[in-house]
């Protein structure tokens, strides 16, 4: 069957793959290259800052950084105070004033949408110069002709303004402001898969990376070890995967948790089990940035019969976590508490410095007594003492 004329003539929307470009993963390797060249060593120590330099950002709605849900952040509820907290504690970690922190983080999502907003309203420009061109004197709505926006602007401005700018000029200011809100909506291309890229860009860097296997996006049965999945089944992708010897360690990094992610993880290592291959065990590594302390109670606690579900918990820096609920003494609140007391909610830092440790170890007594041993004994402890 012939395609139709429409289906003939259909061109790609320019403005579309402007933006796919911007965010794609061929952009985002080179902007963490032209990043890391430009800060020097990295270490265990300062990962942390340069994740938070790379994808923390300030919501707009509060001109604070963001660590929880925007809606649930503002002016006169409970998160509004922990994020006053928690921008208060992130300024001075990184030596910043509270004012100027935003000059100093977000850096792969401004620098991925630099000059985006122009060059996706000059394609549009061409675009619907020819598309328009059968309309033309009828009397059309200009893109970017909304009256009630302009309205705004002048009832706010006008009284600074020495005389009133062309209309033109206000379908210009207006399409500006879309083009900027929309841009905010494709930050999500950056803390899904740039999460995972900034991870695997600051190992790669540590001095110990030689000694390790890193892939990224993975298919788990590209990995040594594991079966393809069965015809019926669709093949699982391994966020980030360390490979050194006989040791195997399968990363799923979320900036954040959703509640479907909580229910996912479940099912990854289940299907991560039983495509086992070689009758090893393997790690299961949780790395988030959440803030919520349920959420967070929760990884540190989901089990899996009768083991805890992720080997490790690691949160980019729990301190952060600590200082947003520094006024709260109750509930999964004191649960994270213990949780990073006992060590079972650990730092990137720790956990790198663990990495580290591993290199060489024989990971099947590693993970079979000593991480047993150490780890989930003071778990238990800690456990006994909020309940």
């Amino acid at each position: 069957m012939s395609p139709t004329a429409d289906q003939a003539g259909s061109k790609p929307d320019p403005s579309q793959e402007v933006v796919a470009r911007a965010f794609g993963a061929e952009n985002r390797a080179r902007l963490l290259a032209r990043y890391f060249d430009g800060v020097g060593a990295i270490t265990s120590l300062t990962a942390w800052q340069h994740v938070y330099r790379l994808l923390l950002w300030i919501d707009r709605t509060t001109a604070l950084a963001h660590c929880y849900e925007s809606d649930k952040a503002q002016p006169g509820r409970a998160w509004y105070a922990r994020t006053l907290a928690f921008h208060d504690w992130v300024s001075t970690a990184l030596n910043v004033h509270p004012a100027d922190l935003g000059e100093h983080i977000d850096w792969f999502f401004q620098e991925a949408i630099k000059d985006l907003a122009s060059r996706v309203l000059t394609f549009r420009t061409a675009a619907y110069e020819e598309q328009r061109a059968p309309y033309e004197g009828r009397g059309f709505p200009e893109p970017g002709e909304d009256p009630e926006l302009v309205g705004i602007v002048k009832e706010v401005l006008g009284e600074w303004m020495d005389r009133e700018p062309p209309e033109e000029e206000f379908r210009k200011l207006t399409r500006r402001i879309y083009g900027y809100m929309t841009q905010e909506n494709k930050r999500r291309n950056l803390v899904g898969e740039g999460f995972e890229d900034v991870i695997t860009a600051v190992i790669a860097r540590l001095p110990f990376s030689g000694k390790i296997e890193i892939r990224n996006r993975s298919l788990l049965h590209d990995l040594p070890g594991f079966h393809p999945p069965p015809s019926n089944e669709k093949a699982k992708r391994v966020d980030l995967a360390l490979i050194q010897q006989n040791q195997r360690t399968l990363v799923s990094a979320k900036w954040s948790i959703r509640a479907d992610r909580e229910e996912q993880f479940q099912s990854d290592f289940e299907a991560y089990a039983r495509l086992e291959s070689a009758g090893q065990d393997f790690a299961y590594t949780l790395i988030t940035n959440e803030f919520d302390a349920a959420r967070l109670k929760a990884a540190c606690e989901r089990r899996r019969q009768n083991a805890p579900l992720f080997t490790h918990v690691v949160h980019i820096n729990p301190e952060g976590v600590l200082a947003a609920y520094s006024d709260v003494s109750r509930g999964s609140a004191n649960a994270v508490r213990a949780h990073v007391d006992s060590g079972r909610l650990m730092n990137l830092q720790t956990w790198l410095e663990t990495l580290e440790g591993n290199v060489g170890v024989d990971f099947g007594k590693k993970l079979g007594k000593s991480f047993l041993e150490y780890d989930f004994k003071k778990f238990f402890l800690a456990a006994e003492v909020i309940m």
